[in-house]
């Protein structure tokens, strides 16, 4: 490509950059800009929260047990092998027979049925007792997967939220990163965030089994809620759980009674839709307890079979409350309870010292750069100079036009990346010295001079870019920030001080009779 093309094209890339940073420098952009969208900026320069969670994944795994413990019984009870009750004690699943005999045909059913996820452990010298836990890649993988489901999870509670640009990720192995730009008072997001939702549906107890709330029946729990008057009220509530939140698939705010303000109503799959009919088909005339998170929500008389998929939740909530619930219930439960381990509240005010701090770095490591370049390189220093402020311009134009988010470790890095975008041509003016000294011509010597320190060039910024690649992957935060602009920095280094640098000698050189290079 000739030299007058490639000026064109890098004016052309200048001009792109400009257009994209306008709404960035200029804020509000003019209505007439091609171009709206400002660099994205960082919790640590525009303020906001962050918060550390930990996920309690060994809750996971206790709650995975308590549910196969109604699983154990209906594949012992479909294959017919006489009548089991399965008890959890710890870690592991009991299953107590009362057909000792059945002991070899249960321990094959369950081999074939379970044995994926199931082993059989060391029991008591007993027939009529077998004991069951979870196979360790079982226990992997519910560890695994209660992570990434409470991720995936906080993800679309925080985007429901209305958080602009927020960042949730992983860190280690049971921990989840959160950060909310631009919010000061982050109690409700906190609340939102860290509600499990465990929605269960349970029949009240009634009759003479049911006991007292002092001295509740076998199989009978006492949870609380709010009574008819709004007081809080216990309820005698039976232990098996009918049907929990998995099976809703949709929940929405809507108008309940007069007496009871905003409620939810929710939209349950096939699968619910059959559990629900079941459960409410054969209790007509009962309460049926609508649970969240141990709490009873409301415990509604069940007029007759619902069969629709459809169901409301009342409990006198208030219209926050019952927009934060049909969130939780629409975006699902967590797998397994949330515990804050730190948090810290950066304040706008400090966001912007750090950009003054960081811009005002920058401006010194620029000038400074400069003024070497052009004192120790003279003309060539000049031409490098050029170059670096097309190489901050390009970068900074990057990150506007692909939204990547500008933090404070980001800002260091395009300080850093100053001083290795003239590092390449401090190698190139090196050599083209050396070539001139050793009496080659002044275009013989740029030639010369170029294709020498390429090799070294190349080698030192190929380097550095896999360290940076490497610290993507596995690093997170700021240290992700300060990856992304050393790997683009090197980039447009490498297409400035390379490419551009070499252009303009072309320009100088082509059709000239040029005796001699400033260097």
């Amino acid at each position: 490509m000739k030299a007058t093309y490639r000026l064109v094209l890098a004016l052309v890339f200048a001009a792109v950059s400009i257009v994209l940073l306008v709404p960035t420098l200029v804020q509000p952009a003019p209505e007439w800009w091609p171009w709206k969208q400002a660099i994205r900026l960082g919790l640590d320069l525009k303020g906001g929260t962050h918060l550390l969670y930990g996920v309690d994944v060994d809750a996971a795994v206790d709650a995975t047990l308590d549910r196969l413990v109604t699983d154990v019984e209906r594949v012992l009870r479909e294959a017919q092998v006489g009548a089991a009750t399965v008890e959890r004690q710890g870690k592991t699943l009991t299953a107590k027979l009362a057909n000792q005999d059945k002991r070899t045909q249960v321990a094959d059913v369950m081999r074939q049925q379970l044995g994926a996820i199931l082993v059989e452990q060391p029991a008591p010298d007993t027939g009529g007792l077998l004991v069951y836990g979870l196979t360790p890649p079982e226990v992997q993988r519910i560890r695994d997967n209660a992570r990434e489901q409470a991720l995936q999870i906080i993800r679309n509670r925080i985007d429901e939220f209305g958080v602009a640009e927020p960042v949730v990720q992983a860190q280690g192995s049971s921990e989840i990163v959160v950060q909310l730009p631009g919010i000061q008072d982050p109690q409700r997001a906190k609340s939102l965030i860290g509600r499990t939702a465990l929605l269960e549906f349970k029949m009240v107890a009634q009759g003479p089994d049911a006991g007292t709330t002092d001295k509740p029946g076998p199989g009978i729990q006492v949870l609380y809620g709010r009574g008819p008057s709004g007081a809080r009220e216990p309820y005698l509530i039976q232990r098996r759980t009918l049907m929990t939140g998995d099976v809703v698939t949709d929940a929405r705010l809507s108008q309940g009674s007069i007496t009871e303000g905003t409620a939810v109503d929710f939209t349950l799959d096939a699968r619910g839709t059959k559990q629900f009919g079941d459960a409410t088909r054969a209790n007509v005339g009962r309460n049926l307890a609508i649970v969240l998170d141990g709490i009873v929500a409301s415990a509604p008389t069940i007029r007759e079979p619902i069969t629709g998929g459809r169901g409301q939740i009342t409990g006198r909530f208030t219209f926050e409350e019952a927009q934060d619930l049909a969130n939780v219930l629409r975006n699902g439960a967590l797998p397994a309870p949330l515990k804050l381990m730190e948090e810290r509240t950066v304040g706008p005010s400090l966001g912007q010292d750090s950009i003054r701090r960081g811009l005002i770095s920058i401006g010194i490591a620029t000038i400074v750069t400069i003024v070497f370049m052009a004192i120790y390189y003279r003309g060539g220093g000049l031409i490098a100079d050029v170059a670096l402020v097309f190489n901050v311009l390009f970068l900074i134009g990057t990150f506007a036009a692909f939204g990547f988010t500008l933090s404070l470790p980001g800002l260091a890095g395009i300080a850093l990346t100053i001083g290795m975008a003239v590092d390449a041509n401090v190698l190139v003016l090196e050599r083209i010295r050396e070539e001139l000294t050793a009496g080659k011509s002044a275009r013989a010597a740029i030639d010369a001079g170029y294709e020498r320190a390429w090799a070294a060039i190349l080698d030192s910024n190929v380097t550095a870019f896999i360290s940076g690649v490497i610290l993507f992957q596995f690093g997170s935060g700021p240290i992700r920030g300060f990856a992304v602009t050393l790997c683009l920095g090197i980039l447009t280094s490498l297409l400035t001080a390379v490419w551009g640098t070499r252009m303009i000698y072309d320009l100088m050189t082509t059709g000239r009779r040029v005796t001699t290079v400033s260097v």
